[in-house]
């Protein structure tokens, strides 16, 4: 089936907000087997929104949009709809009963201006939207499928992967696709593609590559009549591209690094601190957003690149010698701030984000590692603005740390 995605709201053609929902489709629609021939951004015009629908349903069985669903005067999805189909909008009073009963748990009145999200026309049928107030529709209309979600990402992903995803699979899908993804890390685009050239030229499974902020990842897709077929082709090319890419592989499919790490520290019953210099706490953040962080994450000390000092225990005479932007201050600082908690490893990163005294390029990340026998430091250099910087900085970090550690 040929499948399209229109993105509605003025807010995305302006540039206020990044389009997830058209990326997140686009990735789970493969996986049902819908071939996705168009991808469209329209505002909050029913002419316009009217217009794009039916030429997208001229030339695609399938048309996902996203947006447009809210209770404002500008949320004009569903009337553009009914306008298309040529039917009336009513107001479905067993929806306006559920909304109050979702407002009252929360112990709030429902605005008046929610009933407009229980509107309703004959051919649509309701999805529910476990996530939100605003309900989606599902449009049979000339024999096209218009499938309407809500914008936010939360709201729209939840839906799509409790009710559209299963219902889609179960009426138009006489195929499985199963999929695992492997994870890679210092190997540029280039060069792994060099690697694994044949098997991205093979049509099943299919291997695809792709650029992420963790490293390089590859995305092996089989299609079967049966999970269990889909699934033994897919486990033979992975473990095929485990053996040509070794230990450039750090982990596959739902692994994350910092749990990855987690799940060594907690492991060996190990506990680690960090100080992070001019960084904002960014490898703080990433560990912290494990629940199980508590285990074995001591203390992450923040500090500006201007206000180091015996207070955070690091001897001033490495300072004084070699600058704070150095491998050695790297090093004195991991150190530092594993004496100062007791932990088993204590850990450093040092980033140049913009121009400075210093002297060092934007860009320059400095990373020290102490385990109490010996200390390393490690100096790389990224592109980017400030928040690219301090994100690539603390997975870099984690990644060095993942490589002492194993």
């Amino acid at each position: 089936m040929k499948a399209e995605v229109i993105s509605i709201g003025t807010e995305l053609l302006l540039g206020e907000i990044t389009d997830l929902n058209a990326a997140y489709l686009a990735s789970q629609l493969p996986l049902l087997g819908l071939d996705l021939h168009f991808i469209s951004t329209v505002g909050d015009n029913q002419q316009r929104l009217i217009e794009i629908l039916n030429l997208a349903c001229s030339r695609s069985d399938i048309v996902f949009t996203t947006g447009g669903l809210g209770p404002t005067e500008d949320d004009i999805t569903r009337e553009a709809i009914a306008e298309l189909c040529r039917e009336k909008i009513s107001i479905d009073q067993s929806l306006v009963t559920q909304f109050r009963e979702r407002f009252q748990t929360f112990n709030m009145d429902m605005p008046e201006s929610n009933i407009k999200q229980a509107s309703v026309i004959p051919s649509c049928q309701v999805v529910p939207n476990p996530r939100g107030t605003a309900p989606g529709w599902w449009v049979e209309h000339d024999g096209c499928v218009i499938i309407s979600m809500p914008g936010p990402p939360s709201e729209m992903q939840t839906m799509w992967t409790d009710i559209i995803a299963p219902r889609i699979r179960e009426k138009y899908c006489d195929s499985i696709i199963y999929t695992s993804t492997l994870k890679t890390f210092g190997l540029s685009e280039a060069e792994l593609g060099e690697i694994t050239r044949s098997y991205l030229q093979a049509k099943n499974p299919t291997v695809g590559i792709y650029a992420k902020p963790d490293g390089i990842h590859l995305r092996v897709g089989a299609k079967s009549t049966t999970l269990d077929e889909a699934r033994r082709l897919v486990g033979k090319t992975v473990a095929e591209l485990r053996s040509l890419c070794g230990e450039y592989i750090w982990g596959s499919d739902n692994d994350t690094l910092e749990g990855l790490i987690a799940g060594i520290f907690i492991g060996r019953k190990l506990s680690l601190a960090t100080i992070e210099i001019n960084t904002g706490g960014a490898l703080a953040n990433m560990l912290t957003n494990l629940p199980e962080s508590k285990s074995f994450y001591r203390c992450g000390i923040v500090a500006n690149l201007n206000e180091i000092d015996t207070d955070f225990g690091l001897n001033m005479n490495v300072l004084d010698q070699y600058g704070v932007v150095s491998t050695q201050t790297a090093r004195e600082a991991a150190s530092a701030i594993r004496r100062r908690y007791s932990t088993s490893i204590g850990m450093s990163v040092i980033g140049i984000l913009e121009p400075d005294d210093s002297g060092a390029k934007p860009g320059t990340v400095l990373i020290g590692i102490d385990d109490g026998t010996r200390s390393s430091a490690f100096t790389r250099a990224f592109p980017g603005n400030r928040m690219q910087i301090k994100y690539r900085a603390a997975v870099s970090a984690l990644f060095e740390l993942r490589k002492i550690m194993l």
